[in-house]
């Protein structure tokens, strides 16, 4: 029996086959991530948490819970392997904003005081946003990022001094240079505030050794299993041993219900596969691939954020270059021509969020599909010979 659902899935699949995907937030799982997620376990309710392996007590609040304790526990345990810590780590966040929130709520109270990176400067939405919970909840606080468009550190020190947040978090959805984890850290400890750290972009980079790791420095560390892990849409939270029960109290029952054991179980497949030798060169070429892209653009006359990139990502910024084109007027033109991208805005920016100045660019779902540097390069030409057509025009 044909059905219109499965007709749609059918396009968006020959989209993503026929599409160059450059949103850095995107990748492409693998046919055992797939599998996994779309199997008998979404069946299974499974309130609460695995069986405590020191105590004994049981942790859940349904029977038959015996197979997906056992799942559920060994996908913690692989996680901790992929990021090789002893950090403790809840999977059943169902995203990175889910992540978020129920970190914030375990150890900050409604009204409390965040110090984050703005979303106009690279933060992400749950860092504070005036639309998104966490800026109706908590008093946000911003640190600045430098004329280039780098973190300024030295504000951070001192709106830690004189804000007094309760929690410094680090992290960004287009920032494309390398965080230094360790100096926030110091900087929070000596303010006697709790450092977190989103790391959703950058974790597979994390996880291969190709950006430094905030284990050992933050307090609380959370993510998604997409975006550079190329695993399903879900979130993780890890945390220093001593906030374990606070971090999973902020789960369940603080801001969920019931987990996907499906979902987790794609998520203990992801950790399988990034635990592979394979993994550290995908996240390498990943690299590669964005640094040449990006090089390629200055070449071409562009404006890049930071003047370069250090991850999987960068930012375009239009601004003085072609001032008459906004990201919406690029990425509407982009899509006509099989390329996909998302606008952003960029440091400093004038135009409304639902046009843009900038363009964010990741390489990581193309690396994914093959790509070398050679086709991040002749990509970059192609979308600047585009972008220089629109100009004219």
């Amino acid at each position: 029996m044909g059905s219109y659902v499965f007709e749609l899935i059918e396009q968006e699949a020959r989209r993503q086959e026929n599409n160059i995907e450059l949103i850095a937030s995107e990748n492409f799982v693998s046919a055992q991530v797939q599998r996994a997620i779309g199997c008998c376990l979404t069946n299974k309710y499974a309130e609460g948490y695995p069986t405590d392996r020191k105590t004994g007590k049981k942790g859940r609040y349904y029977g038959g819970c015996e197979i997906v304790d056992k799942l559920e526990q060994y996908c913690c345990d692989k996680w901790q392997e992929v990021f090789n810590t002893d950090y403790h780590v809840n999977v059943q966040p169902h995203s990175g904003s889910s992540a978020n929130l129920a970190a914030y709520m375990s150890v900050l109270k409604p009204g409390d005081t965040i110090l984050a990176m703005d979303l106009s400067n690279g933060g992400h939405l749950t860092h504070g946003s005036a639309v998104n919970f966490s800026g109706k909840l908590f008093r946000m606080t911003f640190y600045d990022v430098t004329p280039e468009g780098f973190i300024d550190y030295d504000d951070i020190e001192r709106k830690a001094k004189t804000e007094k947040p309760q929690l410094i978090l680090a992290g960004a959805s287009a920032y494309s240079r390398i965080i230094d984890f360790e100096r926030i850290a110091a900087i929070a400890k000596a303010n006697g505030a709790y450092f977190m750290v989103d790391m959703a972009h950058i974790a597979g980079l994390i996880a291969a050794g190709e950006h430094p790791t905030p284990f050992g420095y933050a307090d609380i560390i959370t993510t998604t299993t997409h975006k550079t892990l190329r695993g399903p849409r879900g979130g993780l939270i890890f945390c220093k041993p001593e906030l374990a029960k606070k971090i999973d109290g902020g789960v369940f029952p603080g801001t969920q219900g019931g987990p996907l054991e499906h979902a987790i179980a794609g998520k203990a497949v992801t950790a399988e596969e990034a635990c592979e030798p394979a993994f550290r060169e995908y996240c390498k070429q990943v690299r590669k691939n964005t640094k040449a892209m990006c090089d390629r653009f200055i070449e071409n006359g562009f404006e890049i954020v930071t003047g370069g990139t250090d991850n999987h990502l960068f930012l375009v910024d239009l601004t003085r270059t072609h001032p008459n084109l906004s990201g919406k007027d690029v990425q509407d033109a982009l899509d006509k021509e099989g390329i996909t991208l998302n606008k952003n805005c960029v440091p400093g920016e004038k135009r409304s969020p639902a046009e843009t100045s900038g363009v964010r660019i990741g390489c990581a779902a193309m690396t994914t599909r093959g790509w070398k540097e050679a086709d991040a390069v002749a990509c970059a030409d192609r979308i600047a010979g585009i972008i220089n057509r629109m100009t004219k025009a």
